[in-house]
């Protein structure tokens, strides 16, 4: 029976922070939202990192905001550096405009998790809307073209010598359909004659996604 008595005393039904978790959690989502769908996804069009970074910024946000009720600062720690260290376990490597969504995500989550009584709504407001902003400008206004990159192996090592950079580039635009702004060439192999290009192009000119950048 006492047993009974304190399993039940353990768990509370409701506590004066849940209403300020629903209200912070429709911030959260509602600015992943416009980082994620509106500025990240158009003009990637990348659908799987859609359902990473709104998952990793849900789960980010409980997590903080759990550890911040239990009050205990080496699991804060441990939490934090648990969510940043998933970044390493990944079979994928990952380009650098993508790892700095996943950090964005990450960043804004715990923002709105972690804010205290001391921080008003307005305050998080403007912490948000100045990332959303910035974002904004970045990719539409300041950054009006994204140059990505993507490796081929070429066979014609004839022409990796300078004198045939410009016929090299020509035969690289025609059999691979892309407006190509420069390249570099990268390892050589003699042996197989074959020869790693790495190419550079605007991927709002073409029409299809750079899936495959490395």
């Amino acid at each position: 029976m006492l047993l009974k008595t304190e399993i039940m005393n353990s768990w509370v039904f409701y506590h004066e922070d849940a209403l300020a978790l629903l209200i912070r959690l429709v911030v959260n989502i509602s600015v992943l939202t416009l980082l994620i769908r509106y500025l990240y996804y158009p003009k990637t069009k990348r659908k799987d990192y859609l359902f990473t970074y709104y998952l990793i910024g849900t789960i980010t946000f409980f997590l903080c905001f759990g550890l911040k009720k239990l009050d205990i600062d080496t699991g804060m720690g441990l939490g934090l550096f648990a969510i940043f260290g998933i970044i390493r376990y990944r079979t994928d490597a990952i380009e650098i405009k993508e790892m700095t969504y996943l950090f964005l995500i990450i960043g804004i989550s715990v923002v709105n998790s972690l804010a205290s009584n001391q921080i008003s709504l307005v305050e998080v407001i403007i912490i948000n809307a100045f990332v959303i902003l910035l974002t904004f400008v970045l990719e539409n206004l300041w950054l009006v073209k994204h140059e990505t990159r993507k490796t081929i192996n070429y066979e014609r090592i004839d022409l990796i010598t300078p004198d045939k950079y410009e016929e090299m580039k020509e035969d690289l635009k025609k059999r691979t359909g892309i407006a190509i702004n420069r390249f570099e060439i990268g390892k050589i192999d003699f042996l197989t004659d074959t020869a790693q290009i790495r190419i550079y192009y605007y991927a709002d000119d073409q029409e299809f996604s750079d899936y495959s950048a490395s």
